[in-house]
């Protein structure tokens, strides 16, 4: 008969059993970390296609702050400065192709916004701009009397200012800071579509920033 495994071979038995079971669990514990890692790397690549998968279908397209499909011959001006210039004037047509302005450097004192019926300094009412005011042009000798009451009626009350501009190239001119549309007159449809979109609009450098308590234009009628 087998004689009885002596107190040293069990003590050797029970060790070889734990360095078993310990090499097990370290096994276990290395192969839950190799599938934690390639999952981990499988989720970063996928992120990093779709990442890609944006940029490339966006490339060479136009951002929402540089288009819009909305309102038709639509100009936009990203990136004006808002330097302030005292006492210089400002050639707006030969610094960024526009005139009247909807934007660019500018005089620290903003123009009151309102109805004045004769024209403005445009480095005050650029200021207005900055404030996410609009300011509405119109060409005195396009319009009458009544048109500039009808435009009036057409826009908010506040953070608008309304002045002739002689020389306009259509008979009403709508800008905001960075946007402006050329219309055709008072009942073009895409001065309200203009309004919608540009009033007090968070595009604008200061959309929080007042329009009252500034400077009083020549001719403020209202």
């Amino acid at each position: 008969m087998p004689s009885e495994p002596t107190s040293k071979q069990e003590r050797d038995t029970r060790r070889a059993e734990k360095v078993a079971a310990l090499q097990k669990q370290q096994a276990q514990q290395r192969r839950r970390r190799t599938i934690g890692i390639v999952v981990a790397a499988v989720a970063a690549v996928a992120v990093v296609a779709v990442i890609l998968g944006f940029v490339v279908s966006g490339a060479g397209k136009p951002t929402a702050s540089t288009t819009s499909s909305a309102i038709r011959g639509l100009k936009l001006y990203p990136k004006l400065p808002q330097t302030h210039v005292d006492g210089t004037t400002v050639d707006y047509q030969k610094l960024y192709g526009m005139d009247p302005p909807a934007g660019g450097e500018h005089w620290s004192v903003w123009l009151n916004c309102g109805v004045y019926n004769q024209p403005q300094r445009n480095e005050n009412a650029v200021h207005d701009l900055e404030h996410g005011a609009l300011w509405i042009t119109y060409d005195p000798a396009k319009l009458s009397a009544a048109d500039v009451s009808t435009l009036v009626a057409k826009l908010p009350s506040t953070y608008v200012t309304v002045s002739p501009y002689p020389g306009l190239p259509t008979p009403v001119v709508a800008s905001a800071w960075g946007a402006q549309v050329q219309l055709s007159g008072v009942s073009d449809a895409r001065l309200a579509q203009f309004v919608t979109k540009y009033w007090r609009s968070a595009s604008s450098p200061e959309p929080t920033a007042p329009c009252t308590g500034g400077l009083d234009g020549p001719g403020k009628v209202g």
